[in-house]
């Protein structure tokens, strides 16, 4: 119902139209808020689709390059030497904002402590194999930061548009009309109160004569 129970007074006629200000200012502020998320989280789509091809190849090329180095000294020396490998790595995860939502940066490093093994009797494969896995872990790290970010970027993006559309579909339009209703009130109020004051003021002259 149009007034909401809400007196038709100036004063409440100055607060809704404050309000409806204020809720058109939230509106404008969400949209961009909207948009901003909304190409963010398109962008790092396209960078996931790129990262994830890139894993693919890189798991690929390091698998293969293992069993290269299998072929050309024997599985079981293979894996001797693989056993020997003495690479620990770590993963530092920081954080970005974008409009407020948090998304993790990570970053992979490692520490070496190389001889690792006798370079005689060794296939070339192995070194290949070890920098080859060292690159697919790092290429995992950035793909998994992509695909997390993407998660909370679309629920952000989620909560704002309905926020958004509760303004625009609900809201603002109920603040509208009774913004309507009210000031619709009061000049049908002044109009009777112009009427009422000129038939004072003739009932006073006609009394003067």
């Amino acid at each position: 119902m149009a007034g909401g129970g809400i007196a038709p007074t100036k004063t409440n006629l100055l607060k809704l139209k404050n309000e409806l200000e204020f809720a058109r200012l939230g509106y404008d502020l969400l949209d961009q808020k909207r948009n901003i998320l909304i190409n963010e989280l398109l962008n790092l789509i396209d960078q996931t689709v790129d990262y994830q091809e890139k894993v693919d190849t890189a798991l690929a090329e390091a698998y293969s390059s293992y069993q290269s180095a299998a072929l050309a000294m024997g599985k079981r020396r293979t894996v001797s030497i693989a056993s020997a490998v003495n690479i620990s790595s770590s993963i530092k995860i920081s954080e970005r904002r974008i409009m407020g939502v948090s998304l993790p940066q990570v970053e992979t490093s490692y520490q070496e402590h190389p001889p690792y093994f006798s370079p005689l009797d060794t296939s070339f494969w192995i070194d290949i194999s070890i920098s080859r896995f060292k690159t697919a872990l790092e290429l995992m790290g950035r793909l998994a930061e992509l695909k997390i970010s993407i998660m909370r970027l679309a629920n952000e993006v989620k909560k704002t548009i309905r926020k958004v559309n509760a303004l625009e579909k609900i809201a603002i339009p109920d603040l509208q009309e009774t913004v309507r209703f009210i000031s619709s009130r009061l000049e049908e109020n002044e109009r009777d109160m112009i009427i009422l004051m000129k038939m004072v003021k003739n009932r006073l002259e006609k009394k003067k004569r």
